[in-house]
């Protein structure tokens, strides 16, 4: 893995970033240090001729002199200016209950010369109330996976006022969330909804291998790109099939832009004409590591990406076929999913996995994606098992379920070559399949739906289990 040409925060000197501690996040930004000195220069508040470090806790401006008064949460440098504000970040850190904050917003104040984690809080009118502090983002942790709480439970319980640090540096106090008149305080603003049925970050995505999601990734990318469309194509698999499949090398990665930073612009490379590649290699496996030490763990890419992706027309991701930490960073990041299906049993069985995924990351992780599209591959109509498994997911799915992909030995041969299938075998019954998804993505933004809503409501209630021809009997 190569370094990064970068300059050291705080004393200019350019060098190549080659360790995970030399570049450090901070304020939406990023800092590097060529060498452990200049950490440890910056630790100390002298980072950009800085002379003092403000407190995460209490906004006091003060110099350390305490290792205990640098610590790291989740990754991050944070200060603190006394055991008090110490002792508060990593409470905050683990994730403070709302009714732990109630109560301590209730407790009677600590005994003189103790140490405390409460402050007061200024009022409207002057009157001081003193509150804990809470993580900024506790309510919005309190609804994913593995939180304290869920989404339901916030709504039904009622909600303490919690108290965030100052968002200007240098500024005292904190900010208080008061309670309205029934009790409750306003939750937090969900993200804003986006249209349904208009796929512009499209995800291929299946947890079953073997069902073409790579092939059909490239091929849809590569002919939205052959339409006119500008194309971002993002290989979120550690396996690095995708710049193999274009013939395309890659020095900068995903892993680059995820973990070191890189600028997107820096990473990316154009492969076709309309058609640009952020690759991935096997340095990828490393990012999940990062990734689950990220308080906002199942957002870092869609933060990464998506002030480039604005300047695409669309953004085909080719995920993983597994339950991983970057599967559900693609899925935060796009808006429609497109579901590649092998015309098998196994496969089959395989959606249901799918649509419980999708269900997730729409309740828990407030984010609007949808299955766009259930899309059959390795079509034999010779085969009764393949025709029974179109029948299925047509009877389930509706106008969703898009027509088959014909099985095609030039499928198979064109990454051999590092050309898609329009390249090396133009006008074969795969290529015409494939550009018929092509133009039925763009009819479908164009006119801003797609598929019935009835569909819609059957691929997101139910999934039969029953094996396909027991279920065109019953039907």
């Amino acid at each position: 893995m190569g370094g990064i040409s970068e300059t050291c925060s705080v004393c200019g000197t350019g060098f190549e970033v080659q360790f995970r501690y030399q570049m450090e996040e901070k304020d939406g930004g990023f800092s590097f240090f060529c060498s452990q000195k200049c950490l440890e220069k910056s630790q100390l508040g002298g980072e950009a001729g800085a002379a003092l470090a403000t407190c995460d806790a209490c906004a006091k401006r003060f110099t350390p002199h305490l290792v205990s008064q640098v610590l790291y949460v989740a990754g991050r440098r944070h200060y603190a200016c006394s055991l008090g504000c110490r002792t508060q970040l990593v409470r905050e850190a683990k994730g403070v209950r709302l009714g732990d904050i109630a109560a301590a917003a209730v407790a009677p104040a600590p005994a003189e010369g103790l140490p405390s984690t409460r402050r007061e809080v200024p009022a409207a009118g002057g009157a001081g109330a003193a509150a804990e502090a809470s993580e900024p983002a506790a309510a919005e942790r309190a609804g994913r996976p593995g939180a304290p709480g869920t989404a339901a439970a916030l709504a039904a319980a009622p909600v303490a006022p919690a108290v965030r640090p100052a968002d200007a540096r240098g500024q005292q106090g904190a900010v208080a969330v008061p309670l309205s008149p029934a009790g409750g305080a306003k939750r937090a603003a969900q993200p804003p909804q986006r249209p349904t049925g208009v796929p512009r970050c499209l995800a291929v995505f299946n947890h079953k291998g073997g069902t073409g999601k790579t092939t059909t990734a490239v091929s849809v990318a590569a002919g939205l790109a052959a339409r006119g469309k500008r194309v971002l194509l993002v290989d979120t698999d550690a396996q690095g099939n995708v710049s193999v499949s274009l013939g395309a090398g890659a020095e900068r990665s995903l892993y680059h832009v995820l973990v070191m930073g890189l600028r997107v612009a820096d990473a990316i490379k154009t492969v076709r004409p309309n058609l640009d590649l952020l690759p991935s290699n096997e340095t990828l496996a490393a990012a999940e590591l990062y990734l689950a030490g990220r308080q906002n763990r199942d957002r870092v890419l869609s933060d990464r990406l998506s002030a480039a992706a604005a300047d695409y027309d669309y953004v085909v991701l080719d995920c993983s076929p597994s339950l991983s930490l970057m599967n559900q960073n693609a899925l935060v990041l796009a808006d429609s999913v497109l579901v590649p299906v092998a015309c098998d049993y196994l496969s089959l069985v395989g959606v249901r996995q799918v649509i419980k995924t999708v269900k997730n990351v729409n309740a828990l992780l407030h984010h609007p994606v949808q299955i766009w599209g259930v899309l059959p591959t390795f079509f034999d109509g010779r085969a009764k098992i393949a025709r029974e498994a179109v029948s299925t997911m047509t009877q389930h799915f509706g106008e969703r379920c898009l027509p088959p992909i014909r099985q095609a030995i030039k499928v198979k041969e064109a990454p051999a070559q590092g050309q898609t299938i329009f390249e090396y075998a133009p006008g074969t019954p795969a290529a015409d399949d494939y550009l018929a998804v092509v133009d039925r993505i763009i009819e479908s933004r164009e006119r801003g739906a797609t598929g019935s809503d009835a569909g819609a409501a059957r691929d997101q209630g139910s999934w039969s289990t029953e094996r396909p021809g027991a279920a065109l009997a019953g039907a």
